[in-house]
Parts: structure tokens; C-alpha cells; sequence
């Protein structure tokens, strides 16, 4: 997988990020981290392990991060994994052999058989319900796991998407623009591990209704 690079948003993961990194460091692949300017805790975490790039966000958010990374990717794909280890590098090949003849590959927690969490509870596991049905009734999505950001594909195409959202909006905005722009993608079963350390950024109240507003924006979007 040389031609991978390893999108690794890590704010604040200081207790996961370099476990995660040595569980993927035989993984012939770019590993890029990316996170903010002042998280000195997380930096001095990992100042000592080889073979990573290190890229400081300009903006704060999660959707920055994503966005940096991926304008700051060199190689023909790229991936999306998490630095608290609930995303399995296992996958990583399967993802990968999947999307050469298409642009995106999405990882899904709810695609039957293998898919599953550890670090779901009710409220996101409905919320993400709901958000995938009205993904798939208002665009036509055919996803199964819309919130999941485990996400590989080719690097052109990501910066086709244009990704504005610099919050966790850019969970729906991925998908749904990959829709708009006609683009060719799949969904993989993937089992969400319960994650290292730390705790979970997403404020389930605050960011679904930020979410919410995305999907409406788009909708009418496409009405005009």
C-alpha cells in the first residue's frame, strides 16, 4: 500500500495515538497527523516514533483536519482512521483492492455480515439511523452508516468533493456530495473496536442538529 496515505486526526489523543501507531507501523503506508498547533500533550506523545508526518491544522475542527490532511496528501489515495483505535487497520487492504476502479470506499459499522461497535450506545446508534435513512430517501445515498468517517478513496477524488465543513457536518457532506458529483463508491462492513483512551469528541445534541441543518442545506440545494 504505498501508494496509501493514513489520515489521522488526533486532538488530544495523547493515551491512544501511540498505541494506535505501533499497531500500524509495519503498514507500508504514509502515516500523516494531523492536529492542532497547542495540543503539546499529544506531540510529546509520539515525539519519539520514526516514520510519521506531522502537520499542524490551521483551522480547529475535526472537518479542518480532514480537509488539511487531504490537501496535504502526496500519494494517488488516501484514508480516513481515527487515532483512538475504534477504526481496525485490518480493513485497510479490503478498502483498498475495493476502491481501485471506483472513488470511495466507506466503511460501515451497520453493513450485515461483520459490521458491529463496541463504541456505539442508543443515542448515536439512533441518531446515525436516522441521519442514514434520510440520506438514502432525500439523495439516494444506498449507505448504510452515514456518520462513519472510516473512509478510503482516491486523493483526486476527495478534492473533487470541494469539503467546506469544518465541524463534524463533513460526516454527511462526504457522502452526499460523492452523490451529487456522480462519483462510483461502496460500503464495506467494518467492526468499530472500543477505542483506546480518551474520551469522545462529538456532543450528540449539538453536533446532530448541526448535522441535521447540513442535510437540509443540501436538499433544498438540489430542489432549485
Amino acid at each position: 500500500m504505498h501508494d496509501l496515505t493514513l489520515i489521522i486526526p488526533a486532538k488530544k489523543e495523547a493515551e491512544s495515538l501511540p498505541t494506535f501507531l505501533k499497531e500500524i507501523e509495519n503498514y507500508k503506508c504514509e502515516k500523516l497527523i494531523v492536529l492542532q498547533s497547542d495540543d503539546f500533550e499529544t506531540k510529546e506523545s509520539i515525539k519519539y516514533i520514526k516514520n510519521i508526518k506531522i502537520l499542524e491544522q490551521k483551522k480547529n475542527g475535526y472537518g479542518s483536519a480532514l480537509i488539511e490532511g487531504i490537501n496535504a496528501v502526496s500519494t494517488d489515495y488516501c484514508c480516513i482512521i481515527n487515532a483512538d483505535g475504534s477504526m481496525d487497520p485490518k480493513y485497510l487492504q479490503q478498502m483498498r483492492d475495493n476502491c481501485s476502479s471506483i472513488d470511495l470506499v466507506f466503511g460501515s459499522r451497520y453493513q450485515k455480515p461483520g459490521g458491529g461497535s463496541e463504541d456505539d450506545d442508543i443515542v448515536t446508534s439512533l441518531g446515525n439511523f436516522i441521519f442514514t435513512l434520510l440520506g438514502n430517501i432525500l439523495f439516494n445515498l444506498k449507505v448504510t452508516d452515514i456518520l462513519y468517517t472510516y473512509i478510503l478513496g482516491k486523493k483526486s477524488s476527495f478534492k473533487h468533493l470541494n469539503l467546506q465543513n469544518f465541524d463534524f457536518r463533513i460526516c454527511v457532506e462526504i457522502p452526499i456530495k460523492a452523490k451529487l458529483n456522480k462519483m462510483e463508491y461502496k460500503c464495506l462492513p467494518s467492526y468499530e473496536r472500543e477505542r483506546i483512551g480518551g474520551k469522545k469528541k462529538v456532543n450528540a445534541i449539538k453536533d446532530g442538529l448541526l448535522i441535521l441543518s447540513e442535510i437540509v442545506k443540501y436538499f433544498f440545494k438540489v430542489k432549485k
